[in-house]
């Protein structure tokens, strides 16, 4: 599958479905304490989504070839899991961090974000590590411009992890994203510069770094969706859907609510 470029019309529709993504972030924010599950989350989110958006929680039901349908209509990622987290029975308590990973579908295009967030005061480990993860989410965005490379991005996020003690997941990567939720190209978090795809405008796509404490290796729970690090170290995620533009990129995932981009450095 070639790599769609998105006429004017259609980057619109995306605005649309990105902003009430990173809207349905700032909804559910006040609702991540200690002593609330993540189904009482899920379900918080599924009923903003459709009864106040109108939209769609794209994860609900999704089903890629090997997988069972995904029974949730976020993914929520706590601690020691990485990825694609099943929302449960099981309480936050106070340290925990947690990744929500919300997607959005709004008159048939997708907006994709995550953030991460703290259960009451996190660890300084913990707290440290969710910091390094969004500056180098930033990173890569910052890398984002035409005739920049693939590449480019990979190698922005993995040479400022990597120097201080975390490691980059490569089991799993950013994705084109428009009418469907995955779409070419994969936009791996690690790499070198001026290699693989010329970036052009009209293209969108996710950056999602998935940064461990520990090693980078990940293993799946025997729910089939779940993904964590195989060190049982802590792992932070953060992602945002971004917009190739004719000078740059544009961040379409933003809300009132969404954290501020980190300081240049």
């Amino acid at each position: 599958m070639s790599v769609s470029i998105k006429t004017p019309q259609e980057i619109e529709k995306m605005r649309i479905a990105g902003r009430l993504t990173g809207e349905a972030l700032d909804y559910i924010t006040p609702f991540v304490k200690a002593g609330v599950t993540t189904n009482e989350l899920d379900k918080l989110c599924h009923d903003y989504i459709v009864d106040m958006q109108r939209g769609i929680p794209a994860p609900l039901d999704y089903a890629p070839q090997g997988h069972a349908p995904y029974p949730k209509s976020i993914c929520t990622s706590i601690n020691h899991q990485v990825c694609h987290g099943m929302p449960g029975d099981k309480a936050l308590k106070n340290g925990d961090i947690v990744n929500l990973d919300i997607t959005v579908i709004k008159d048939g295009y997708h907006g994709d974000s995550s953030r991460m967030f703290y259960v009451g005061e996190p660890s300084i480990q913990a707290r440290r590590l969710c910091e390094t993860t969004w500056q180098a989410l930033w990173r890569g965005i910052r890398s984002v411009r035409p005739g920049a490379c693939l590449g480019d991005i990979g190698h922005a996020i993995q040479s400022f992890v990597e120097p201080l003690g975390y490691s980059v997941v490569r089991e799993f990567c950013g994705h084109g994203i428009g009418k469907h939720f995955h779409e070419t190209p994969q936009v791996l978090h690690y790499g070198r510069p001026r290699t693989g795809l010329k970036l052009e405008a009209g293209m969108t796509f996710t950056i999602e770094p998935m940064i461990n404490a520990g090693k980078a290796a990940t293993k799946r729970l025997g729910d089939g969706w779940t993904v964590v690090t195989k060190d049982h170290s802590l792992s932070a995620q953060y992602e945002h859907t971004i917009l190739v533009t004719d000078t740059g990129f544009e961040v379409l995932t933003v809300s009132d609510g969404c954290p501020p981009p980190p300081p240049l450095r």
